[in-house]
């Protein structure tokens, strides 16, 4: 439930109060010596909705991507991986080699 601010205009007095949105007209009706107030907008939205990765998941990433070289992940982080490494696994990925050490660069 949204909290609303109101003004009493018969006292000055300034108050806020949970509601419903639907009750807010409700109020305003029964009381028209009260009036909304709008002390600033709305916040909506929490947030812009990216996070930004610190260096242990980073690095987290690379320690699985090593273990595993022929992935998906591997080709993305390239992290300790020279072009012709990542060639490499690429070729080897075309003709069906993907399990790891089933070639290696001498033999390509």
């Amino acid at each position: 439930m949204p909290l609303y601010d109101f003004l009493n205009t018969e006292t000055g007095e300034q108050f806020s109060t949970f509601m419903k949105i639907s009750e807010k007209q409700t109020f305003l009706d029964e009381n028209p010596h009260v009036q909304s107030l709008i002390l600033g907008a709305p916040s909506l939205a929490r947030g812009t909705g990216t996070m930004k990765n610190d260096n242990g998941w980073k690095e987290n990433l690379s320690r699985i991507a090593e273990a595993h070289p022929n992935s998906a992940l591997a080709d993305k982080v390239k992290e300790g991986r020279t072009s012709k490494e990542v060639a490499v696994n690429k070729i080897a990925q075309k003709y069906g080699k993907k399990e790891s050490g089933k070639y290696t660069m001498k033999e390509l």
